[in-house]
């Protein structure tokens, strides 16, 4: 999933404030824009570990557009970090599915052409979340 984040300079402390909007709670502090982005990547995913151990649901992100307007986020500069969220969704379970022969064919053809994917049960997996994000 592609999270926005936001990168805040605090003068008076002369730091970054990073912050995840869809993520609350979700933020670091740093000296450099560099060291903030690899730190913020950091604090998402033990977050994110935090709440998939409580049970919790992951946030879906909401669009850059969604929060670049909010007060709170003026003057920030604003970047998107893509996290694989799968290892925050709970232990792998096997199922058997039926599906027809032409579509299996065609599922494996994009598995084998986008590395992304990895497997036939990884790109049944993406295609189930995004449907999942729609509701």
């Amino acid at each position: 999933m592609r999270y926005p984040i936001v990168l805040l300079y605090l003068n008076q402390e002369q730091k970054y404030l990073i912050q995840v909007p869809d993520i609350p709670g979700c933020q670091c502090y740093a000296s450099s824009m560099d060291k903030g982005l690899d730190d913020i990547l950091f604090a998402i995913e033990d977050h994110l570990t935090l709440m998939a151990e409580y049970g919790q649901s992951i946030p879906t992100p909401q669009s850059f557009e969604t929060h670049v307007g909010k007060h709170d986020f003026r003057g920030g500069i604003w970047a998107i970090v893509d996290i694989d969220i799968t290892p925050f969704l709970g232990k792998s379970h096997k199922i058997n599915v039926t599906l027809p022969e032409l579509l299996i064919k065609k599922i494996d053809s994009q598995v084998a052409t986008n590395p992304e994917y990895k497997t036939r049960s990884g790109f049944l997996a993406k295609a189930a979340i995004n449907e999942l994000q729609k509701t």
